[in-house]
């Protein structure tokens, strides 16, 4: 009857080896996720906002809406005033430029 008691119990120095074993393959995904996803998105979250602090007034800008305008004036809760035609100023929220660009050529006719 003892022995029945020694079968049913624990099998010795079991348990922690499927952590250890998992473990570098888990930092290797970590590691992939970063340098791929993380990494890249953090550095164009960084340039975007580089580019917003040094907008000013005469700069040509592309909105999230694609619209082209220039820079007339900077109002107050971030707001920023674009010139898209003449006689036709709208304001815009500073988060919605995605885009510096170069002066439009006169279209030829």
């Amino acid at each position: 009857m003892l022995e029945l008691a020694y079968a049913a119990g624990q099998a010795p120095g079991g348990g922690a080896g499927p952590f250890f074993t998992q473990l570098p393959f888990l930092l290797a995904i970590f590691a992939v996720f970063y340098f791929l996803l993380i990494r890249p998105q953090q550095k164009k979250q960084r340039e975007h906002r580089l580019m917003l602090e040094s907008l000013k007034t005469g700069d040509q800008v592309l909105t999230s809406g694609g619209i082209y305008g220039m820079i007339v004036g900077f109002g107050e809760d971030n707001r920023i005033k674009l010139k898209i035609a003449e006689n036709v100023k709208v304001e815009v929220a500073r988060d919605h430029i995605t885009a510096k660009v170069g002066p439009r050529e006169p279209a030829k006719g």
